[in-house]
């Protein structure tokens, strides 16, 4: 059984684990994911745009374009696990993310919201479903095109892809969920992408899931939950299995294999989102 207590690994311990295995002097929030593509350091950024105000104090996330963008261009929208502090959007692992989806040929979103503990899951849904209103909203303004987005979800913040399985606006194109945990302890049907699959799968979002074979049993096990319903229920679902790799493997794992399974996220993104501008060179 999953429980809040049984489920403590996030990407911050993660990165804290290998920052004190490893002796570092570097701060783990300024590293980046283990992959590059060409062209990164040329994203047009605009950092610190309020979303919302909430609990009296403003929330902002960053914008990542292509340096060659024209027009409405799709967008992914990158969402953090468990934190301790708002303002996960400027560590290096997002700000990386963020550029390589703009060399890419797509807008990147990072964004601050409150998943600042399991009880704050609420919340951290209230966020993003502010988030995506006002990134649509205002898609003229940003370079957007609404009507082609994908969510990219990190360890316990995948249980917030929940709503987009369920409601299956068509503007989500590809949902994407790494190390997850597909059925948050505790949070009840709302918060369990297994169970917002329902019956009959067949119109949701495709789903690109990363597992990593060292990571906390529990957590696997709802990701191999969240499979099996999948393919029960006709869903579209690609699982990319690192079987040496550990909670966080995009940030902590250098190797082919996690190269591999970013390299073909991205291009999975492409594809979904209909990307048809070139890469940054």
């Amino acid at each position: 059984m999953i429980t809040r207590r049984s489920v403590s690994i996030s990407l911050a311990a993660a990165l804290g684990s290998v920052a004190f295995r490893a002796n570092a002097q570097q701060d783990p929030s300024q590293i980046p994911m283990v992959y590059r593509v060409p062209g990164m350091a040329n994203a047009k950024v605009r950092e610190g745009i309020v979303y919302k105000t909430a609990d009296g104090s403003p929330l902002h996330f960053d914008l990542y374009a292509p340096a060659n963008a024209s027009g409405a261009t799709p967008v992914v929208i990158f969402v953090h696990g468990t934190v301790q502090t708002v303002g996960v959007r400027r560590w290096g692992v997002f700000t990386s993310y963020g550029r390589a989806v703009a060399a890419m040929g797509m807008i990147g979103i990072v964004f601050d919201h409150r998943l600042l503990g399991f009880e704050r899951l609420r919340d951290a849904a209230s966020d993003l479903a502010d988030l995506q209103r006002y990134v649509r909203g205002n898609a003229k303004t940003l370079g957007i095109d609404e009507n082609r987005m994908a969510l990219w979800t990190y360890s316990y913040g995948a249980s917030l892809i929940s709503t987009a399985l369920r409601e299956r606006q068509k503007w989500w194109k590809l949902l994407v969920a790494y190390y997850g945990l597909m059925e948050a302890p505790g949070a009840g049907p709302d918060f369990s992408a297994t169970a917002a699959l329902g019956q009959d799968a067949s119109t949701a979002p495709p789903v690109l899931l990363a597992r990593a074979g060292q990571d906390d049993p529990t957590l696997n096990a709802t990701i191999d939950r969240f499979v099996a319903a999948a393919n029960s229920a006709g869903a579209t679902v690609d699982l990319l299995t690192h079987p040496t790799g550990h909670h966080g493997f995009d940030v902590i794992d250098p190797g082919e294999r996690s190269s591999q399974i970013i390299r073909h996220t991205l291009e999975s993104l492409r594809t979904h989102l209909a990307v048809s501008t070139p890469r940054s060179a």
